[in-house]
């Protein structure tokens, strides 16, 4: 491991990519470093979280985040976006909308599981919406490393979106669609008939020997991966294709 990224208190996953495991609700935050550009996945849950990731990106990589995906609207996601000023952000679509209806809910979230009720009021207030809508595939050129947008939802959420970065070896940042920390949240916006086709179109992405990153939790095997869509179809009825 690159020792920078280990003091930092990232995980280098490979050449191009990292992940940081942010405290309290273990969510993972990733990073995609081109040679042009630099795209950050999840940018944590509040603005000084996410200003703190910025400057923790910024001194890893010497350049600034210009790019931000959001694997899905949960709080814990996508309330630090605000402190990356001029980013270009991303999102599965139809998350706009819910985002921009959504800002008193989230905050209320936020203050429901633990964080400080400014913190979550600054941040649903400047909340950024998603200005690059993806509804199928979309590829972003970072230079050196293109990274595919992938729609994969419904499931965990209505609006779910992993991120596919090829190299050395493939890693696919799954958001919550996968979670390996504790079990699988279904909360009020989960999609649970179809969350196991979520799951096996991330399969599909990444393939037998990729990283799969969740969205809670250590770095996974697709074989952990298809155990938990098995789990899934077992608890909410689905049956296999």
């Amino acid at each position: 491991m690159d020792v920078r990224w280990e003091e930092a208190g990232w995980e280098r996953l490979t050449g191009r990519t990292g992940r940081r495991r942010l405290p309290v609700w273990d969510c993972t935050v990733g990073l995609v470093v081109g040679d042009e550009s630099v795209l950050l996945i999840d940018p944590g849950s509040c603005v000084r979280e996410g200003a703190q990731l910025r400057a923790e990106a910024e001194r890893l990589t010497g350049r600034r985040v210009t790019h931000i995906a959001f694997t899905h609207g949960h709080f814990d996601h996508v309330l630090g976006v605000a402190a990356f000023a001029g980013a270009e952000v991303y999102g599965a679509v139809g998350l706009d909308a819910e985002l921009s209806t959504g800002r008193d809910g989230l905050r209320e979230s936020a203050v429901r599981h633990g964080l400080d009720a400014a913190e979550a009021a600054e941040a649903a207030d400047l909340l950024v919406l998603p200005r690059h809508p993806v509804s199928g595939e979309w590829t972003l050129e970072l230079g050196g490393v293109q990274v595919l947008l992938a729609n994969v939802g419904p499931g965990h959420t209505r609006y779910d979106l992993a991120v596919c970065v090829p190299g050395e070896r493939e890693v696919v940042f799954c958001g919550d669609l996968v979670e390996e920390s504790g079990e699988p949240q279904a909360g009020r916006d989960a999609v649970p008939a179809q969350w196991p086709a979520a799951i096996d179109r991330l399969l599909s992405l990444g393939g037998e020997d990729a990283l799969y990153v969740p969205g809670h939790g250590a770095v996974v095997s697709a074989a952990f991966v298809r155990a938990q869509r098995d789990t899934l179809r077992a608890q909410f009825g689905v049956s296999g294709a």
